[in-house]
């Protein structure tokens, strides 16, 4: 007998999923999946140098301060360190934040998304901003999305 006698194929395959799901999780035992194993299975490619999104957030007030990316080498730093530390798309190499301006990134925590493919660094900023971008009067602004953009395409400070 094929699955058309017994109606929608992919019904019964998504009932038979769950049915299975179900009676993992209530057992104690959750599938192996990345949204519910507690181990770490970041995918940084077979040569580490798959890029992920990283949302870097201030961990007292919340703002979130760079986008950036790390590959395996960046990561693995990162937690050795302590300290934010990316990689450079643009100059191709390891970039730890704050290293020649001191305005470096204190990891408080590091976050993983449900499917494991992206990372949140909840920082302590530890100097004067974290932008590389400057106000008028020389200092760092404290987030990179220091500019909002309104209705007629044009861009607004909203940190001055």
């Amino acid at each position: 007998m094929g699955c058309v006698e017994f109606g929608d194929c992919e019904i019964i395959r998504n009932f038979i999923f769950n049915c299975y799901t179900t009676e993992k999780l209530s057992r104690g035992n959750p599938i192996m999946s990345k949204e519910y194993t507690e181990k770490l299975l970041i995918d940084f490619g077979d040569d580490g140098q798959k890029l992920l999104p990283v949302v870097t957030q201030d961990n007292k007030t919340k703002e979130v301060l760079i986008l950036a990316f790390a590959n395996k080498e960046a990561f693995e730093e990162t937690r050795k360190s302590g300290y934010a530390t990316y990689w450079s798309r643009s100059r191709n190499e390891l970039w730890k934040k704050g290293m020649t301006s001191g305005d470096m990134l204190k990891i408080k925590q590091v976050r993983i998304n449900c499917e494991q493919n992206s990372l949140l660094y909840l920082v302590e900023p530890q100097g004067k901003g974290a932008c590389h971008a400057k106000k008028k009067d020389g200092n760092p602004y404290s987030s990179c999305y220091y500019r909002m953009l309104n209705e007629d395409d044009s861009l607004t400070l909203v940190e001055k």
